[in-house]
């Protein structure tokens, strides 16, 4: 049984990669850092020295994670966890809402309107997510 609990990260050390791309986190020279040779991603030893953050511009919520001696385990959820249900949600939502004020409109050309705009968010759903989940 291999342990679970945090090892601390030693700076002189090479680890693999938490972005699962394959490659080798080596340590920056005079700094608590470390660059990966292959995703050219930047993380940084926390001070409690047992957990990685990731440095990212283009990214608003960074990631976190933590050293089990052979692998590493993710310390906080980003935006994308918690996006999907979220924004699941709220379409089902919506839709619904829509559904039942054209199921009450009278028939014809607003009925037309209202499949429309359905469909419209619809799409317009389906474009948020994936800009929320590319890479």
């Amino acid at each position: 049984m291999r342990p679970q609990k945090p090892i601390k990260i030693d700076l002189n050390n090479d680890y693999p990669c938490p972005c699962r791309r394959r490659g080798r986190l080596l340590p920056i020279v005079l700094t608590e850092a470390f660059g990966c040779d292959r995703c050219q991603q930047i993380f940084v030893v926390e001070e409690n020295g047992q957990t990685i953050e990731q440095l990212s511009s283009s990214y608003p919520y960074k990631r976190s994670w933590r050293w089990t001696g052979y692998r590493w385990v993710v310390v906080r959820q980003g935006l994308g966890e918690g996006y999907f249900p979220l924004m699941s949600g709220m379409t089902i939502v919506v839709l619904i809402g829509w559904l039942l004020l054209a199921l009450r409109s009278p028939a014809g050309l607003s009925m037309i309107i209202w499949t429309a705009l359905i469909v419209f968010l619809i799409i317009l759903s389906a474009i948020i997510f994936w800009l929320a989940y590319r890479r």
